[in-house]
Formats: C-alpha cells, sequence, structure tokens
C-alpha cells in the first residue's frame, strides 16, 4: 500500500524581489541585445581574449567569416580601410558564439 504526504510549505520572497521562470530569464537577457552593437573592445571582454586571438580563431578563418562578415549576408562589420572599426551585431554574435563554442575553443 501507498502512501501520500501533502505538505503546504510557505517561503517569504523579500519584496524587492521577483520570481520569473527560466524561459522568461532568457527572453529578458536577449532583450538586453536587442539594437546593440558590438564594437573588438566589447568582444575582448566578452570572451576574455584579446583581438589578435579573436581575429585568428574567429573572424579570420574562412569557415567562419563566410558567416560572420557583412559581405556575405552575416553581421560583422570588416574594416576595409585605416580608421574604420569593427563592428559586431551584439545578439547575433552572442548566439553564433554560444553555438559554436566547440569550434571555436578546440582549434
Amino acid at each position: 500500500m501507498e502512501q501520500q504526504l501533502s505538505v503546504n510549505l510557505t517561503i517569504p520572497i523579500p519584496s524587492d524581489t521577483v520570481l520569473i521562470s527560466k524561459v522568461e530569464l532568457k527572453e529578458l537577457k536577449q532583450q538586453q541585445l536587442y539594437g546593440v552593437y558590438w564594437s573588438m573592445k566589447d568582444l575582448e571582454t566578452r570572451i576574455n581574449r584579446k583581438h589578435e586571438w579573436i581575429k585568428e580563431n574567429i573572424l579570420y578563418p574562412s569557415h567562419f567569416r563566410k558567416i560572420l562578415d557583412t559581405e556575405h549576408g552575416g553581421f560583422v562589420f570588416y574594416p576595409k580601410t585605416k580608421g574604420q572599426t569593427w563592428s559586431f551585431h551584439a545578439l547575433k554574435m552572442a548566439d553564433f558564439l554560444d553555438k559554436n563554442f566547440h569550434r571555436i575553443f578546440s582549434s
């Protein structure tokens, strides 16, 4: 014979705190990146690597550049002349980094 025990618990939640689902939290975090563009310095901070490493391992290898470069419909502006700066669509770049982590860091 199986027995079940029902218990009601009350957990106090501080008045400055809100409970939301993990899905809602993920959506809120993504919204922080909507309409945001990163500079190379921002990207360095995000992935904790210097621009030389980023260029060598992410931006210039042809298999990534075909995806990233705005010239190919991507979301990274590659400077063409001296004085131009790199520009990264933050939301799409963050998504790319998450999905390709194993490919980026296994090379």
